[in-house]
C-alpha cells in the first residue's frame, strides 16, 4: 500500500515544507537531541500528562512531543474549514430533532432504534431545547488525509473532547524552543481558543440571566486522566474549576461555594459523562454530579456545555448517517465525506465483513481511545478469530472500516526524520455563531507502520501549522 507524503511531491519538497526543510537539514543531530530533551523537561515542568487507566503503577504519563510540525496550506484550511462548519450544523440540527419531532426518523431516513436504543439517548431531556439551540458546543472532527485533495472524517466527538490543551501547549512550547521558525513563517495563531471558547459559553447563557453570565467548568477531579486540561482551560479563560461538591442547588439555579458566599452559575462547561451529572436523574451512586442539577437545566436556569444526551449524534452507528444529516437538515451535498463503512446489524454488510475480516478495521460502536477494535491486516491469525467471536456474539455493537492508506508526515525519530502516520482534531465551538482556530490537535503513530495515533496506544502529538496567504 502506497501513503500520500505531506511534505513531497516525488522526490521535491512541496512549498509549504520549503523553509522547515531548510531548518532540518541545518540542524545537528546533537541540537536536536538536546532540544528534544528541552521539550520534555518543558512538558513534565508544566504538569502535562495522561492517565491510562487499569495498567497499574504511575499512571501519569508524558505524551510524546515530535518537534517536526504539520504544515497546511491557507486553501487547504479553508476548504476543511467549510466542511467542519457545515458538519457541525448538521450534527446539532440532527440533535434538535431527535429530541423533538423527529422528522429524519419519520422520514426514514435513519432507524429508529439507531436512536432510541442507543443508550446515549437520554429520555430526561426530550422536548428540552437548550439556548440557541445548540446542544453540542465542542465539537471535535477527526480527519484522516489519503491523497493531496482527499480528507475524510473518520469520526465525530460531540460530548467533551478532550486534547485541545495540547494544541495549545504544542505551539508554546515551538514558540519558545524556535523563536526563529515563527518569525522566518506566516503562521496563523491558535492562542485565542481560550477567550474563543469563553465567548462560545456566554453566548448561550439560560433567558434567566440578565448580567454578564458566570461560566464554570466542571471536572470530575485530579484523578481523571484530562484534569490537566480542565484546570488548564479554566485558567485560561479566567473562570473557577470546580467539583460537583463544590455545586448546590436551590430552588430554580445552582450556586457556587466561595469564600464570599454562595455565587450563582449560569454556564456549566462539564467534563463528566451524563450518567454522573445528577444523581438524583441518573446513576444514584454519582458522587461525581449535583443533586437536582436536571431540574434547573430542564427548568432554563442553567446551561450545560456540551447538553446532556449530545453523545447520540456521535454514536459510530450513528456516524454513517451524518452525509444524509447533512442533506436533509441543510439542503446540501456533503463537503467531508466519511469513510467508507460496513454496519454489522445489516445482514449483507454482516456476511461481507465477516469474509473480509483480515483486511479490515473493525470497530466497538461506542468504543474510544483506540481500544475495543481489531486492524485486520496488523493482527494474527489467533486475534482476528477472537475477535470474530466477539462480533458473532453481538454484531450491533460493531461496525467496519477498510484500512485507509493515512498520509504520513516527516516526524523526528532516533535515526532522523521519517515519515509517520497521521490524523487531525480540529475543534469546532458552536453558540452563537460557529467558529474555529486555524488548526487543531495533530496525532502521530510513532510506531513505524502503526495506523493507532491514540497516546493510550503510543501515539504523539506535534503542532499544527496553517501558513496565513
Amino acid at each position: 500500500m502506497t501513503y500520500y507524503n505531506e511534505m513531497f511531491e516525488g522526490s521535491r519538497v512541496r512549498e509549504p515544507y520549503a523553509r522547515l526543510s531548510q531548518w532540518v537539514e541545518t540542524m545537528p543531530a546533537d541540537f536536536r537531541q538536546m532540544k528534544q530533551a528541552e521539550a520534555e523537561a518543558l512538558f513534565r515542568r508544566i504538569g502535562i500528562t495522561f492517565a491510562v487507566y487499569g495498567e497499574g503503577g504511575d499512571p501519569d504519563r508524558l505524551i510524546p512531543f515530535d518537534m517536526m510540525p504539520r504544515v497546511f496550506e491557507q486553501a487547504e484550511w479553508r476548504r476543511l474549514e467549510r466542511g467542519i462548519k457545515q458538519r457541525a450544523r448538521a450534527l446539532n440540527a440532527f440533535l434538535r430533532d431527535v429530541y423533538g419531532r423527529a422528522e429524519i426518523v419519520r422520514a426514514g431516513r435513519i432507524p429508529a432504534r439507531l436512536v432510541y436504543q442507543n443508550e446515549a439517548y437520554e429520555k430526561a431531556v426530550v422536548g428540552v431545547v437548550p439556548p440557541r439551540g445548540v446542544y453540542s458546543h465542542i465539537i471535535g472532527i477527526d480527519l484522516v488525509r489519503t491523497a493531496k485533495d482527499q480528507f475524510y472524517v473518520l469520526e465525530d466527538n460531540c460530548r467533551t473532547p478532550s486534547g485541545v490543551s495540547y494544541m495549545l501547549e504544542n505551539r508554546e512550547i515551538m514558540m519558545r524552543m524556535f523563536p526563529g521558525l515563527f518569525r522566518g513563517n506566516r503562521i496563523e495563531p491558535v492562542d485565542q481558543y481560550p477567550d474563543l471558547l469563553r465567548r462560545t459559553l456566554e453566548s448561550v447563557a439560560p433567558a434567566k440571566c440578565h448580567d454578564r453570565p458566570t461560566c464554570v467548568v466542571l471536572t470530575p477531579g485530579h484523578f481523571n486522566s484530562a484534569y490537566y486540561e480542565h484546570s488548564f482551560l479554566a485558567n485560561l479563560m479566567g473562570v473557577e474549576l470546580v467539583e460537583g461538591a463544590d455545586l448546590f442547588v436551590d430552588g430554580e439555579f445552582v450556586y457556587m461555594r466561595t469564600t464570599q458566599g454562595p455565587k450563582r452559575v449560569d454556564v456549566i462547561y462539564r467534563r463528566i459523562d451524563d450518567p454522573f451529572l445528577d444523581p438524583l436523574c441518573f446513576r444514584p451512586d454519582s458522587m461525581l454530579g449535583v443533586p437536582g442539577l436536571m431540574d434547573v437545566y430542564r427548568s432554563g436556569g442553567v446551561s450545560i456545555c456540551s447538553a446532556p444526551g449530545a453523545g447520540v449524534a456521535d454514536d459510530k452507528a450513528i456516524y454513517t448517517f451524518v452525509p444524509e444529516m447533512v442533506r436533509f437538515y441543510l439542503g446540501e451535498e456533503p463537503l467531508l465525506q466519511n469513510v467508507q463503512t460496513w454496519t454489522l446489524w445489516k445482514n449483507d454488510d454482516y456476511r461481507y465483513v465477516m469474509e473480509n475480516l483480515p483486511d479490515l478495521v473493525v470497530k466497538e460502536v461506542h468504543g474510544s481511545g483506540g481500544y475495543g477494535m481489531l486492524v485486520g491486516p496488523k493482527s494474527t491469525r489467533e486475534e482476528i478469530e477472537a475477535f470474530r467471536a466477539k462480533i458473532e456474539a453481538d454484531p450491533g455493537n460493531y461496525i467496519a472500516q477498510p484500512t485507509l492508506a493515512l498520509s504520513t508526515c516527516p516526524t523526528f525519530v532516533a535515526e532522523g526524520l521519517a515519515p509517520r502516520h497521521v490524523d487531525l482534531r480540529p475543534y469546532c465551538l458552536c453558540g452563537d455563531r460557529i467558529e474555529l482556530v486555524p488548526g487543531g490537535l495533530t496525532r502521530v503513530a510513532l510506531r513505524e507502520g502503526s495506523l493507532v495515533v491514540n497516546s493510550s496506544q503510543g501515539g504523539g502529538v506535534k503542532d499544527t501549522w496553517v501558513l496565513s496567504e
